[in-house]
C-alpha cells in the first residue's frame, strides 16, 4: 500500500465522522428532525409488532433514510442562508421555503405509503 492509500483512507475515516457530526448536530439541535426520529422509532417498532414483509421493511427504511436525508439537506440549507446574510431577503427566503417544502411533500408522501403498509395490519389483522 503506497502512501496515497493511506491519505485515501484518513481521508475517508474523517469524512465518516464529519458527517457523523453533522447528523449529531442536527438530531440534538433541530426540533423537526427529533421528530422525525421519534417518529421513526414509532414506525419501526410497529413494524416489529405487525411483522410486516421484508418488503415493506425496506419501503419503511427507504422512506426514514429519505425523510432524514431531506431535514439534514433542509438543515444545511438553512444553515448557509443564515451564513451569508443575517438580512431579510427574498431570495434567502425563497431558498429556505423551498427546502423545507421539501421536506414536507417528501412526509406527506411517507405518511400515505405508511398508511398503505399499515391499514392491513391496523383493521384487518
Amino acid at each position: 500500500m503506497d502512501s496515497r492509500d493511506k491519505r485515501g483512507i484518513r481521508r475517508l475515516v474523517r469524512s465518516f465522522g464529519y458527517a457523523i457530526e453533522g447528523f449529531k448536530y442536527v438530531v440534538t439541535k433541530e426540533a423537526n428532525m427529533k421528530i422525525h426520529v421519534f417518529a421513526s422509532f414509532v414506525v419501526i417498532l410497529a413494524s416489529l409488532w405487525f411483522r410486516i414483509s421484508l418488503t415493506e421493511w425496506l419501503v419503511v427504511l427507504l422512506l426514514i433514510a429519505g425523510m432524514f436525508s431531506l431535514e439534514l439537506m433542509n438543515t444545511a440549507v438553512e444553515k448557509t442562508v443564515d451564513l451569508i446574510t443575517t438580512k431579510r431577503h427574498p431570495l434567502a427566503k425563497h431558498a429556505k421555503d423551498a427546502a423545507a417544502a421539501a421536506v414536507l411533500v417528501y412526509a406527506c408522501f411517507a405518511v400515505v405509503i405508511g398508511i398503505l403498509i399499515f391499514w392491513k395490519y391496523i383493521f384487518f389483522s
